[in-house]
């Protein structure tokens, strides 16, 4: 929990598993409940979203709901026992640190996170939305360690909803049109 009343808070969601009687049964009645139609009430209320886009986004949202788009998580979390993969929450590129005067790699550090638990494969689909530049990388070395579920890559945008979405709420129209366009994909 972020620490205030809960509910008191407008985009935070920690308190919709915390203090519900029954947590959902899957990633996909997860992300369709708490990721897709939470943002999708706050911008049809603030008047950024008409009945089309609503009712795109709810056909998305019903569709991840039924489990169209489940996949299984990484071998590493399956290993663990763990339901959910640990995600840092806010990864973008402004968020891995490298030494500036690295004579051999060493790989980045990861500041100013957010986590909480979900599907492995957001976070992959979090550094692709804002451009990371060692993105092949990265998945070559997340493969390797622990692979991917098939189709994956079609996943992508799907994970991305949540952030675009809450792009929307906190920036306006900028992310309108990339958000429709990416939900039209899984409608």
């Amino acid at each position: 929990m972020c620490g205030r009343r809960a509910g008191s808070c407008r985009l935070c969601t920690s308190r919709c598993v915390e203090e519900t009687a029954e947590a959902p049964s899957s990633w996909g009645a997860f992300f369709a409940t708490y990721r897709i139609r939470y943002y999708v009430r706050l911008l049809r209320d603030d008047g950024s979203f008409g009945p089309r886009e609503v009712d795109l986004l709810e056909r998305v949202a019903s569709r991840v709901e039924r489990g169209v788009f489940d996949a299984e998580q990484p071998e590493l979390v399956r290993e663990s026992g763990a339901v959910c993969a640990r995600l840092h929450g806010d990864l973008w590129a402004g968020n891995v640190l490298y030494l500036a005067d690295q004579t051999e790699p060493s790989g980045g550090a990861l500041i100013d996170p957010m986590a909480y638990g979900g599907h492995a494969e957001t976070d992959l689909a979090m550094l692709q939305l804002f451009g990371y530049p060692f993105l092949d990388d990265v998945i070559a070395g997340y493969n390797e360690v622990s692979p991917l579920a098939d189709g994956w890559r079609e996943r992508v945008g799907l994970h991305q909803l949540a952030p675009l979405l809450l792009h929307c709420v906190l920036f306006g129209g900028g992310y309108i049109g990339e958000t429709i366009a990416v939900a039209r994909r899984y409608a």
